[in-house]
């Protein structure tokens, strides 16, 4: 299949773009030159939203998938694709995107709160519209525990700081200590180039997600559940709480 540029990789702002369809699939799925659907993985959901033909025709993404490679992205479709060639306009559901975007910072946050307070590693993540959680390598989340992760995180959150990211090459973040927060490194030996994900003065990860610019953004946390997993696993469900601070344009 062709190769997608991955547009939302530098702009997860990005509501709207303009592609070509330049394969299909037998499913109802449509490979774009390029696009601005994320397609999941890291624990966050993959996008929906709209395909728009010049004529009006439109189609429901119903889902996101990889293809062959990393950076071919198959958009499931609602009814029968146009053919290729057609170009389209692609408009994501931007509601739905951005409080992905704001569950997955604030995830970044947990982590490296509870990396830094306990030395935890993260053993698995995930994240949707309404809740999200994040397990770790921990033996005790006593009430008193969980409280100050929870002050700590929100405490971060307020102090307004920079969420940036870019690439470096592989030899270059295999150099960087915890750059791979996971109890297990789940970075394929293909990927060559990595994108890392930094809060200014607070955490920086290998991430392929989405992500707001300002930790005010997120808004705030509240721990709604702790669970045990295993007498080292713990997990922690968080909900998001108060409205964001909107920076699209910082």
């Amino acid at each position: 299949m062709p190769v997608t540029e991955l547009l939302y990789l530098d702009d997860s702002y990005l509501r709207e773009f303009d592609a070509t369809v330049v394969a299909v699939t037998p499913d109802h799925g449509v490979v774009l030159n390029r696009t601005g659907f994320y397609p999941g993985g890291g624990g966050q959901p993959h996008d929906t939203g709209e395909l728009i033909a010049p004529d009006g025709q439109r189609w429901r993404v119903v889902s996101v998938r990889r293809g062959a490679a990393a950076d071919e992205l198959v958009h499931l479709l609602d009814r029968v694709p146009p053919p290729i060639g057609t170009p389209v306009h692609g408009v994501l559901d931007w509601e739905r995107r951005y409080r992905l975007m704001r569950f997955h910072t604030a995830l970044h946050i947990l982590s490296a709160v509870v990396y830094r307070e306990y030395g935890a590693l993260v053993t698995g993540a995930a994240l949707d519209v309404d809740k999200a959680r994040m397990d770790f390598e921990l033996e005790d989340l006593a009430p008193e525990r969980v409280a100050q992760i929870e002050a700590l995180a929100n405490e971060a959150i307020s102090r307004g700081l920079p969420v940036r990211w870019w690439m470096i090459p592989r030899e270059e973040a295999e150099s960087i200590p915890d750059l791979i927060r996971t109890k297990i490194n789940l970075l394929p030996p293909s990927i060559q180039q990595v994108r890392v994900v930094a809060i200014e003065g607070l955490d920086l990860q290998a991430d392929g997600g989405t992500h707001v610019h300002n930790t005010l953004e997120v808004g705030g946390i509240r721990v709604v559940g702790t669970r045990s997993k295993g007498r080292r696993n713990k997990r922690i469900e968080i909900e998001l709480v108060d409205g964001p601070e909107r920076m699209e344009e910082m």
